[in-house]
C-alpha cells in the first residue's frame, strides 16, 4: 500500500460516503493528500480531506470525518481509522497492506518509483553550455550535476528528454580567447581583457603542434587557425571533463550554425513582418515589454549586427521546429533577466510562453580548513570542475552539487565531503547501501534462502522500526514525482538521507541474522526481504543522481 494507493482508497471511500448522504462528490479534489504525521503515535498516515470539503458541503467536519473513518476501517488495508482535532482522519495500515509494499518494491525492481506523469512530453533540457574559452568552473559543475540528475528524474516520469549543450562558438568571448592563445604562442602576456591560466599556454602549444606555421601566417589567417584549432581543443577538454563527471549530452548545438544557416535573419524578418519589432535610433527592437519583460530589447544593433537575443530567438524557434513541446533552460546566477526575455521572445513569435522554462542556479563556493578556495593551479583565478573532483571525487562532487536547491547559494566544505563518516552525506547514503549488500552476502554464507517474496510471511514485520522503514520506502514514488514536477532533484537526495537513517535505526533495533549457535528466527527471512527492498530503493535513488551504489566500502 503506497501513499498514492492509499490516497485513491481514501478518495473512493469519500465518494461512497458523500453519495450515501446525497452530497455532491464534485467537491472532492482529483488527488487526495495523505501524509505521515510528525508524531508516529497518531498513526501511519493522516488526511485532511474532510477539512477541505466540509465547508463547501455545508456539513459538520467531525461528523463527516467520523463517517469517513468508519468506512475506511471496514477495508482490508486499514487496521484503524480515527478522527482527530476538528476533522482530520488518522490511519493505521493493516499488516498485510504494509507488507505488500515490500513486495511491490521487489517486484518492480529498478522501475520502482517511476511514473508516467510526463508520458508523451518531448522535453529539451539545455544546461551547462559553458563558453569554450576555459575549463568548466564551479557554476558549470553545479549545472552538470543538477541538469543531468533532472534529466534522469524527468525521464523516470515518462518524459522524452534530450540533453543539449549550446556551444557558444560565436561572439566577442571567442575573439578574446583567440587573442589570448596567440599571445601565449608568441610568449607574450595575455591581453588585458583576455584569458589567463596554464591551460591557455597548453592549448597554444597544441595549436602550434597541429599547425607549426600558424604564427607566420597573415594576422587574419593566423587568428582563424587559432580559432578553429584552439576552440575545438578547448571544447574537447570540456567534453572529456563532463564525460568523466558522468554527464553526457545527446546534442551539441553550435550557436554559429544559426548565423551561417540564415536562421537568425529569417527569425528577425518574420518578427518584423508581424509587427513584433520596431525601428528606433537606427536599431531594431523587440516589443518584449508587451509580453511581460521589464523593457524592450534590441535585436539588431544600429550597426546592423545582431544582438545576443537574436540568436536566442532563432535557437528557441529551432527547438520548437525539432518537435520539443517544453524547452527548459538552466542558466547561471547572472541570467535572471533571461526568464522574461525568453518567454517574451516565444510570445512575440506567436508561441505559448509556457513552452519556455528558465531555471536559475546560484553561486557555489568552496571551503577548506575554514578558508575560501578561490584559485586553480591550472585555470588561474577560477576553481574548476576538475579541481573539485580531484579533491573529493566524482560521487561526492555530484551529490554535494545536487542535494541543495539550485536556486540557493551553496558552500561546499571539502573537509566534510572527503570524510568517510556519517558527517559526509554521500558516504552516509552509500554506506547504507553497502551495509545492506553485505547483509545479503552474509545471509547467503549462512545458507539462508530467501525464496520468492510472494511466499514470505511479511505480516511478521510488526516492529515499530520496521514500520518506519516500510513507510519510508513507500514515499519514494511521491518524492520522485514531486522532484520532476518542481524540477528539484535535490528532493531525491534528501529523501535518500532519510531512508538511510530509517534503515540504520531499523538495523540497530531489529536483529536479522543469528549469532553464534542461534537458530534462524522466523522473522529473519521477512526482514531480509525488507532489507533487499531498502537496498533496491537506495540504488534506484542514487542512479537518478548519477551517483554510484557501492556494494563494499
Amino acid at each position: 500500500m503506497t501513499p498514492a494507493a492509499l490516497a485513491e482508497l481514501v478518495r473512493s471511500a469519500a465518494v461512497d460516503v458523500l453519495t450515501a448522504r446525497g452530497l455532491d462528490t464534485a467537491v472532492l479534489p482529483a488527488q487526495v493528500t495523505v501524509e505521515r504525521p510528525r508524531n508516529p503515535e497518531h498513526g501511519d498516515y493522516a488526511t485532511n480531506l474532510v477539512m477541505q470539503v466540509a465547508k463547501k458541503l455545508g456539513v459538520n467536519p467531525r461528523e463527516l470525518a467520523t463517517e469517513l473513518s468508519t468506512a475506511l476501517a471496514t477495508t482490508d488495508a486499514i487496521d484503524s481509522a480515527e478522527v482527530a482535532g476538528p476533522g482530520f482522519v488518522n490511519l493505521r495500515l493493516a499488516a498485510d497492506a504494509t507488507a505488500g509494499l515490500v513486495r511491490a518494491v521487489l517486484t518492480a525492481g529498478d522501475d520502482y518509483g517511476k511514473g508516467a506523469a510526463l508520458a508523451g512530453r518531448k522535453i529539451n533540457l539545455e544546461f551547462v553550455s559553458a563558453n569554450p574559452t576555459g575549463p568548466i568552473h564551479l557554476g558549470g559543475t553545479r549545472w552538470a550535476a543538477v541538469g543531468d540528475a533532472l534529466g534522469r528524474v524527468l525521464s523516470a516520469q515518462g518524459g522524452d528528454v534530450t540533453r543539449e549543450y549550446y556551444f557558444n562558438d560565436a561572439g566577442a568571448q571567442i575573439d578574446r580567447f583567440v587573442k589570448s592563445l596567440v599571445a601565449a604562442a608568441k610568449g607574450e602576456p595575455a591581453p588585458e581583457d583576455g584569458y589567463g591560466g596554464e591551460y591557455i599556454g597548453e592549448i597554444a602549444s597544441q595549436v602550434l603542434a597541429a599547425a607549426p606555421q600558424a604564427l607566420e601566417q597573415a594576422d587574419a589567417e593566423r587568428d582563424e587557425t587559432f580559432r578553429k584549432v584552439g576552440v575545438n581543443l578547448m571544447f574537447e577538454q570540456i567534453k572529456k571533463s563532463l564525460h568523466e563527471f558522468g554527464t553526457d549530452f545527446d546534442v551539441y548545438f553550435h550557436e554559429n550554425s544559426l548565423h551561417q544557416s540564415g536562421a537568425v535573419g529569417t527569425a528577425v524578418e518574420a518578427l518584423k513582418a508581424q509587427g513584433s519589432l520596431y525601428e528606433k535610433d537606427g536599431a531594431w527592437w523587440l516589443r518584449s515589454s508587451d509580453y511581460g519583460d521589464d523593457k524592450d530589447r534590441v535585436v539588431i544593433k544600429s550597426d546592423g549586427a545582431p544582438a545576443y537575443i537574436a540568436g536566442d530567438i532563432a535557437y528557441f524557434q529551432d527547438k520548437r521546429a525539432r518537435g520539443f513541446d517544453l524547452c527548459i533552460y538552466m542558466l547561471g546566477a547572472d541570467h535572471h533577466g533571461y526568464i522574461a526575455r525568453l518567454k517574451a521572445a516565444a510570445a512575440a513569435a506567436g508561441d505559448d510562453p509556457a513552452t519556455v522554462e528558465v531555471l536559475i542556479g546560484q553561486l557555489v563556493s568552496l571551503v577548506r580548513e575554514g578558508k575560501p578556495v578561490r584559485m586553480s593551479k591550472r585555470a588561474g583565478n577560477v576553481v574548476t570542475m576538475d579541481d573539485v573532483v580531484d579533491a573529493i571525487g566524482v560521487d561526492a562532487t555530484r551529490y554535494a552539487m545536487i542535494r541543495a536547491s539550485a536556486d540557493s547559494t551553496l558552500d561546499i566544505d571539502l573537509d566534510t565531503w572527503s570524510k568517510r563518516t556519517s558527517d559526509n552525506p554521500v558516504f552516509y547514503v552509500q554506506y547504507a547501501h553497502a551495509r545492506l549488500s553485505s547483509l545479503g552476502r552474509s545471509a547467503a554464507e549462512l545458507g539462508i534462502e530467501l525464496g520468492d517474496v510472494a511466499d514470505a510471511d511479511l505480516s511478521l514485520l510488526t516492529h515499530e522500526r520496521e514500520g518506519d522503514l516500510i513507510r519510508t520506502l513507500g514515499e519514494f514514488p511521491r518524492v520522485l514525482a514531486s522532484a520532476a514536477e518542481l524540477r528539484e532533484p535535490h528532493r531525491v537526495a534528501r529523501y535518500l538521507e532519510g531512508l538511510a537513517g530509517a534503515y540504520h535505526r531499523f538495523y540497530d533495533a531489529c536483529r536479522i541474522l543469528p549469532r553464534g549457535d542461534e537458530e534462524v528466527s522466523e522473522v529473519a527471512v521477512p526482514r531480509l526481504h525488507l532489507c533487499a527492498a531498502a537496498r533496491q530503493v537506495l540504488a534506484n535513488g542514487l542512479a537518478l543522481l548519477g551517483v554510484s551504489a557501492p556494494e563494499r566500502m
